[in-house]
Formats: C-alpha cells, structure tokens, sequence
C-alpha cells in the first residue's frame, strides 16, 4: 500500500466531491429545512455542479481543480456557505502549491489551512452549531492519529469517524450564528447542514485517498 498519491494526477478528488453533494443535495435541504431556509443542498448542489462544469478535460491537477471549485463557489453559491467553502478549499489549494505528494504531512497541513481559512471570515466558533463542529474535530483527530505513527491511511480512517462524531455532535448543540440562531432552543435536536455537508467532504476525501494508495 503507497503512504501517498500524486498531486498532479488527483484533480479526479474534486469530481469526487462534486459528485456527493448532488447526490445528497435532497437530504442535505431536509436537514438544513428543519431550522433553516431548507435550500443548503440545493445551493451547494448548484455551485458545485457550475464547478464541474469548469474543469474540462482533462481533470487538472488538485491544486488547480480547488481553486476552480472555490472561486465558483465564491462568485456563484452566494451567502454565507459560498465565500466559507470557498476560502475552504482555496486554503486547501495553497498547501499544495509546489508539492509532488499528497501524504500525512501536507495533508494535515491542508486541514489546518482549511480550519483557520473558515475561522478568518466567519464569526462561528467550536460548539455554534456550524461546520466548524465537524471540521475542528476532524482536524485535531488527524493530528492526533498522525502523531502517534499511524500510517496516512489509517490517519484518514480515524478523521473520518472524528469527522462523523462532530457532525451528529450538532444535533445537542443551540446555534449561535446565521439563520437558525433566531429560533434559540428550539433549534436544538437536528443535525446541522452546514456540519453535515462538511463531513461529506472531508469522508469523500479520505475515501479517494485511501482508494487510490490501495487501502
């Protein structure tokens, strides 16, 4: 089993993640619809699948392939998810920059830039009900897993379940910020869109990784 994968050949990442948000683009409206305006999947849906479209043939490498799927997500999503999913990935996108291999290290690396690129334009912390709640953890999860000699695999296993445990976190949380937040209490008891959709990326990403190094 390979300890990491080619950068310039792993554009097929982001066809990956377009892919699993249409595909759960109804699932994630009914979610964000319970104490939201009910179009997360659909506006995420839309964006992403603009994204797809830009791309061409053939896939570009993944540094390149972030920054087409940020930048549409900026011009084209709108609110507040396009700009924070946007800055997401383009954070992404500068860790890889002069890079050959995509392995723990700089993949750890990725989630940090990601982590602190949502933190710098958004005003939500750990424990808001946002997705920052999935991708804090997951983040730290990986750390975590890494330092201790885990393999990039197994590291990515471990982000994954992390990524999972956050997500349904949400579920107990009040939200602080964006729409949901006027409703108070009674916002808590579902799942969070935002921290739901996140999870879908990052598993989706650990799962290309783990496929293409053999895992």
């Amino acid at each position: 089993m390979l300890s990491s994968i080619s950068i310039k050949d792993s554009g097929g990442l982001v066809v990956e993640l377009i892919d699993v948000i249409r595909e759960n683009r109804a699932w994630l409206s009914k979610i964000d619809g319970a104490i939201g305006d009910g179009d997360h999947g659909i506006n995420m849906s839309k964006g992403f699948t603009l994204a797809g479209g830009k791309l061409g043939e053939p896939i570009p490498p993944l540094p390149d392939a972030l920054n087409i799927l940020s930048e549409t997500l900026i011009e084209d999503l709108g609110g507040s998810m396009g700009p924070l999913y946007g800055y997401l990935f383009s954070s992404m996108a500068d860790e890889l920059e002069g890079q050959e291999k995509l392995d723990g290290d700089v993949f750890g690396k990725m989630l940090h830039a990601a982590l602190e690129g949502v933190q710098e334009i958004g005003s939500a912390n750990v424990g808001d009900k946002t997705l920052l709640d999935t991708l804090s953890p997951a983040s730290e999860a990986f750390d975590e897993a890494w330092r201790s000699g885990k393999g990039f695999a197994e590291c990515l296993e471990v982000m994954s379940l992390a990524a999972e445990k956050g997500r349904d976190a949400t579920i107990d949380m009040v939200a602080k910020v964006g729409r949901a937040s006027r409703l108070g209490e009674r916002s808590r008891g579902v799942l969070d869109a935002g921290a739901t959709s996140c999870c879908l990326i990052l598993q989706t990403l650990a799962k290309g990784i783990r496929q293409r190094m053999g895992a």
